[in-house]
């Protein structure tokens, strides 16, 4: 569990089918309306992501916050050697500096449940904001590179979490 400076505390527990109808109708603004999902009707149809149970139990987990309300959810993505974080915070939280206890309690988490695996994530170049949050909660960049997106070729940075943050 973390504690953010305004003394919440999050808690990463199993991604329920519950959990998914909601996150599925989180609606971010542009820029960041990439981050969007599928309606959930459509990822259970296709068995998209979190809407496939088996992947939704072995890689998704809910970031839930004290008064037991879902504040975000986390990707923990297996690579060989590797726990590649993917994650999501409710749009109406984004931006009120919350941001590095959450990213935190994600890393932490991914460390705990495989402590000999590099931890780490990509984020595409232009975000600003979700970099500066990642390098506050301990991240570091280590490559650049371009990868295919749903919307074409992008470039991204890789980040690794060093486990201490940056101050």
């Amino acid at each position: 569990m973390t504690e953010d400076p305004l003394h919440l505390q999050y808690r990463l527990i199993p991604m329920t089918e519950a959990h998914a109808p909601l996150i599925c109708g989180w609606r971010y603004p542009a820029p960041y309306d990439l981050y969007n999902w599928n309606d959930w009707d459509r990822m259970q149809s296709r068995g998209e992501e979190f809407a496939d149970p088996y992947i939704r139990q072995t890689q998704y987990r809910a970031v839930i916050d004290e008064a037991g309300e879902l504040y975000g959810f986390a990707q923990l993505f297996p690579l060989a050697g590797v726990t590649r974080l993917g994650l999501g915070m409710r749009p109406e939280l984004c931006g009120a500096g919350r941001g590095e206890p959450f990213v935190r309690a994600i890393a932490e988490e991914a460390r705990r449940l495989q402590p000999e695996h590099e931890i780490d994530l990509e984020v595409l170049v232009w975000n600003k904001r979700a970099i500066r949050v990642y390098e506050k909660a301990g991240f570091a960049m280590t490559d650049t590179y371009e990868r295919m997106t749903p919307t074409g070729m992008a470039a991204f940075h890789c980040m690794v979490w060093k486990d201490k943050p940056e101050r």
